[in-house]
């Protein structure tokens, strides 16, 4: 269920923000909300477990809380990754 090292690199590479750059809030969200769908997959085939469910609601309040910084710090960067990931209907 956790992401591989590859698949992190991939998405640190593609929302780093400079070269150097593996934990900034983009690629904070953009790692959870890879693990989110991992998650909701997973739990589609398994319906009774509780246990990655309370795990998957762990890592939606994480990027709740980080997207919420993130508008409050810098509303353009917000929009960006919200706008690049898919999050707003």
């Amino acid at each position: 269920m956790a992401l591989s090292t590859a698949k992190k690199q991939e998405i640190i590479k593609k929302y780093a923000r400079n070269d150097k750059d593996t934990g900034s809030a983009e690629v904070q969200i953009a790692i959870l909300t890879e693990e989110i769908a991992v998650l909701t997959e997973h739990l589609k085939e398994h319906k009774h477990d509780h246990h990655s469910r309370r795990g998957l609601l762990k890592k939606v309040g994480q990027r709740r809380s980080m997207l919420n910084y993130l508008a409050k710090k810098d509303i353009t960067r917000y929009r960006d990754i919200v706008k690049q990931l898919g999050l707003r209907k």
